[in-house]
């Protein structure tokens, strides 16, 4: 996660974060990844693999820094995560918003009912995704004012 790295380097943070259905899990261990096959067909576990071997390479798939389900996330920004509940990524945006406030990271978790992954990038034909992108706005608006003052 660049939000773990850039604060383990000591860079500048940013004022919030927002993440949609995060790949959070490289080992798969997320019941979702399975349990969601037959409600999200377009997005298959054996795609996410090869994707997950293009992204981690070498690096074993429980390096905090590519799975951050596993990560120290003390100090992070606050957090907003949307996810859809008909997609094979719900666990891990489920167990990341549990580590965030296990850390003591303001965390906003939403899970939309019936919508597929990345369900926000079809806001113009959407409902839910014009309204998850409304609440993104608003989130980021009331965040970085916070965070300016």
């Amino acid at each position: 996660m660049l939000l773990v790295a850039a604060r383990d380097q000591g860079l500048p943070m940013p004022a919030a974060g927002v993440l949609f259905s995060p790949y959070a899990d490289l080992t798969f261990s997320g019941a979702s990844m399975t349990g969601k096959q037959a409600v999200g067909p377009s997005f298959i576990p054996e795609a996410i693999a090869v994707r997950a071997k293009d992204y981690a390479a070498a690096v074993d798939p429980s390096d905090p820094l590519v799975s951050p389900v596993f990560a120290d996330l003390r100090s992070l920004p606050p957090l907003l995560i949307q996810a859809g509940s008909h997609e094979l990524l719900l666990d891990d945006a489920v167990r990341l918003a549990a580590r965030a406030a296990a850390d003591d990271v303001p965390v906003t978790l939403e899970v939309t009912p019936g919508v597929p992954h990345l369900f926000q990038a079809f806001a113009g034909m959407l409902d839910e995704g014009k309204a998850a992108l409304r609440r993104v706005a608003d989130f980021l608006a009331t965040t970085v004012t916070g965070a300016v003052r």
